[in-house]
């Protein structure tokens, strides 16, 4: 069997174990312990175990020999040369990052039975965020769209206390709208004390947000045709909205 060392795609997100890490064989125990994060396995060929993990910020793939006594790190090819398990692993990886967008602490902009779903992390004050929201109405409006803002205070001194406003709003969805719409005004009335619910939570959608090596908002994740999780900085220009949203 050839081995070679690849990244199968990029990520800075640290994942939670889907499953306990006293249930792994002893090798893929001892790359944890190196500082490597497991996150999955998988059935591959030749009798092997696959495993998908991080690892210096990186994905990548270790296999366990059928023995289960050493641990290969990198990706399994054919007699060709070309990636075995590849599409499965990228399609693991896509699903696992994705469940933690769908964890996060979001307001919904959007049908909930809309056929497409959107995550953005979303600053109060940022006029890109903003743009964002806007450019995206005719599919939201449409029903097509529901777009999931991940609410972080970063950009100002009073972003913090607009974040925690919306997000502890009794009709938060309302309450978003609602700013949006008053937006070039100022938008919502910062919280002066931030209750300790809404920190925590907008506390983790920044450390969600660092974790996916980004850094300004609005960060969007979307899926593509194939499924898989894609990934844009900044306010799409036109042409990429198609993309992001689906058809018109």
């Amino acid at each position: 069997m050839k081995v070679i060392i690849t990244v199968l795609v990029s990520s800075l997100l640290m994942m939670s174990h889907a499953q306990a890490a006293s249930d792994w064989p002893a090798p893929i125990k001892a790359l944890e312990s190196k500082g490597m994060e497991v996150l999955d396995s998988f059935k591959a060929p030749g009798g092997v175990t696959g495993y998908a993990a991080l690892y210096q910020q990186q994905p990548v793939t270790v296999y366990l020999t059928a023995d289960g006594k050493q641990a290969i790190i990198g990706s399994m090819v054919d007699s060709k040369g070309e990636p075995l398990n590849q599409a499965h692993v990228d399609q693991l990886f896509s699903n696992k990052l994705w469940k933690q967008l769908e964890d996060s602490h979001w307001i919904a902009d959007g049908n909930k039975n809309a056929p497409r779903v959107v995550y953005t992390f979303t600053d109060p004050n940022c006029p890109y965020c903003h743009k964002l929201w806007n450019d995206a109405r005719p599919w939201v409006n449409a029903g097509k769209v529901q777009i999931r803002h991940i609410l972080v205070g970063i950009i100002k001194s009073d972003s913090m206390g607009k974040a925690a406003a919306l997000i502890s709003a009794k009709a938060p969805e309302a309450a978003f709208y609602q700013h949006e719409i008053q937006h070039a005004s100022g938008g919502i009335k910062p919280l002066a004390q931030i209750p300790k619910d809404a920190r925590s939570k907008l506390d983790a959608n920044y450390q969600l947000m660092q974790r996916f090596g980004a850094f300004a908002t609005p960060v969007t994740f979307y899926k593509d045709s194939e499924g898989k999780m894609q990934k844009t900085q900044g306010a799409p220009p036109a042409e990429m909205l198609p993309k992001i949203f689906g058809p018109r």
